[in-house]
């Protein structure tokens, strides 16, 4: 199969759920963590102690015993990444299993849970070829540097603290052994020092103990954390084969042109013919709309990313696929559920007569009498000055810093790429620019709505006024269509609003219309119906149930609305790789 870079790679194919196997083993493997925990908060085996005592000290029990909980918790930890089959997770879970054996014996001559561990070892070393996903390269330094920079923390703050007090230490002992208490105490086990008082000692233990179960438990999550696919690897000639994709199969869905943004990677069919646009966040690779290209290669493609997926263990997602995008998806393997419709308007059809037009007909009037008027432009036939001037224009109507957006947005405006974009300019009676729109290319006949921004302080209005200017506007463009946003679980809200509706139906319509007060959906779907458009599915695409918590905060990073990527939505509209401002669903 072919890589998003062009080279062949081998892995196993891809299951929509992990094999019984690597299931089964995460799932003991989490069982065995809780029953070390277990014993941890049982007492100890009743003369175990007594028997200890003569090989070792007290400190070291304690030490034996701290260690075993932390031991029970890592466990539970890795149950994840040994569902995707994490080579890292599989080597640090033998390694767990291995000490386990000694702590548990250590902690009070705990024979039985010691035996629990041996059969977990031995289990894991039986199965390890089920463990293959890839670790990033960078892991084990970062782990190694979290690991060092806190134990030489905790190490420094040991020996600060005992510097503090060297008139409670008994005798004088010299630094060396300052040293090797303060080393020492990272692991939880006793130093040489003595002294007068318990209170000290206590600190420093806990000081030293504490920096020390830190740094392992950093060095645990990056040593475990997803292999990240950086959008650099993302090349011009790649960009080249995708605008030549788009020029032939451009016309089969709206989103095509969004697989432009220079934070989306392309996994791309062995034959070239097709390719999935996706992006990497959290370890869930999350793709966009359908396949581009020639549609009897989409399986290709989207074999290749789904094993890509496999290899890394990243957890495949899609979001906003349509009815084409989602049966292919399907037949590979993964679950398919609508998310809502996105507005369509037919141009040759479209008119503001008749009382469904009422509400946007008294808009669009309303914007006129008070002097607004649009422009309906092609990016490229607009003088320099002017695209400068809606550029900054653009970027001053933002609401906020963060821009919003990634499935069904460009994330740019003025690029000297885009010049097949079109941009609608609202001016007021005095030229001032007061409102703007982009639309990015469908194919040869048809505009999907990307950037939509307007100055607060206009006229009431303005929107409607641009969004009806595009419209008519369309066909001597030689557009025939345009797709304006997306309304989130729009079926809802139409079908609460009719004859017979259920209980079930009416209580989600409720919850949806609380959530509106946060997130625009209601005010979405309403000013999208006011054009009379034409409802087009859109789907999310994922393996199990099991994966949608992780999907949902994957979705909400890349739309920003989850703190993530700050320098880079930083970086202006300018042909940056920033989401849209829009809410989720908005473009």
């Amino acid at each position: 199969m072919t890589s998003h870079g062009g080279t062949a790679f081998a892995g196993e194919p891809w299951r929509p759920r992990p094999p019984l196997t690597r299931a089964g083993v995460a799932r003991l493997v989490q069982a065995a963590g809780v029953f070390t925990i277990l014993t941890w908060l049982l007492p100890p085996r009743r003369g175990g102690l007594e028997v200890l005592a003569e090989y070792l000290p007290m400190t070291g029990v304690l030490t034996a015993r701290a260690a075993t909980a932390v031991s029970g918790a890592l466990l539970v930890y890795l149950g994840a990444g040994l569902r995707r089959g994490k080579r890292s997770a599989w080597r640090l879970a033998v390694f767990l299993a291995s000490i386990g054996m000694v702590l548990h014996i250590a902690k009070g001559l705990d024979f039985d849970a010691a035996a629990v561990s041996g059969a977990l070892l031995a289990m894991l070393v039986a199965v390890h070829g089920q463990f293959r996903a890839v670790t990033d390269p960078r892991s084990p330094w970062r782990a190694l540097a979290a690991f060092a920079g806190f134990a030489g923390a905790g190490f420094t703050l040991g020996m600060l603290e005992i510097a503090l007090r060297p008139n409670r230490l008994v005798g004088a002992p010299g630094v060396r052994l300052w040293a090797e208490h303060a080393a020492l105490g990272l692991v939880g086990a006793p130093g040489p020092l003595r002294f007068r008082h318990a209170l000290g000692a206590e600190a420093v233990s806990l000081t030293t103990g504490a920096f020390g179960l830190l740094a392992v438990g950093a060095a645990t999550v990056l040593l475990l954390r997803h292999v990240r696919r950086d959008a650099d690897e993302r090349t011009v000639e790649q960009d080249h084969r995708l605008r030549e994709l788009l020029r032939r199969y451009g016309t089969a869905d709206s989103l095509g042109y969004f697989a432009l943004r220079r934070d989306k990677l392309l996994m791309w069919a062995p034959s070239g013919k097709a390719a999935v646009p996706y992006r990497v966040i959290n370890g869930v690779s999350l793709a966009t709309g359908d396949p581009i290209g020639d549609q009897d290669a989409w399986s290709q493609a989207i074999d290749a990313w789904l094993a890509d997926s496999a290899r890394h263990g990243w957890t495949p997602a899609v979001l906003g696929c349509g009815p084409s995008g989602g049966r292919s998806y399907r037949r590979s393997g993964l679950d398919v559920v609508e998310i809502g419709d996105e507005a369509v308007v037919d141009a040759a059809g479209f008119s503001l007569e008749g009382r469904p037009m009422r509400a946007v007909r008294q808009a669009v009037a309303r914007a006129r009498r008070a002097g607004y008027t649009s422009e309906v432009i092609r990016q490229r036939d607009l003088p320099p000055a002017a695209l400068a001037e809606a550029v900054r224009a653009a970027r001053q109507f933002r609401d906020g810093p963060v821009e919003r957006g990634f499935s069904m947005a460009l994330s740019r405006i003025g690029d000297p790429q885009d010049g097949d974009c079109v941009l609608v300019l609202c001016r007021d009676s005095s030229a001032r620019l007061r409102g703007v729109l982009q639309f990015v290319p469908w194919g040869d006949d048809g505009l999907s709505l990307d950037l939509m921004r307007g100055d607060r302080s206009a006229v009431n209005g303005v929107m409607e006024l641009m969004v009806v200017s595009a419209i008519e506007a369309a066909p001597g463009l030689g557009v025939g269509r345009l797709s304006l946003n997306f309304a989130v679980l729009r079926s809802v809200f139409a079908r609460a609003e009719g004859l017979g509706a259920g209980p079930v139906l009416r209580i989600w319509h409720r919850l949806l219309r609380l959530a509106s007060r946060f997130w625009q959906i209601e005010s979405l779907y309403r000013a999208n119906a006011k054009y009379q458009p034409e409802w087009q599915s859109r789907y999310l695409c994922f393996p199990t149930a099991r994966d949608l918590p992780r999907i949902a905060m994957a979705v909400l990073k890349a739309e920003a609305f989850l703190p993530t990527g700050w320098r880079r939505a930083r970086r202006g509209d300018g042909g940056a790789s920033v989401p849209s401002l829009e809410p989720l669903g908005v473009r």
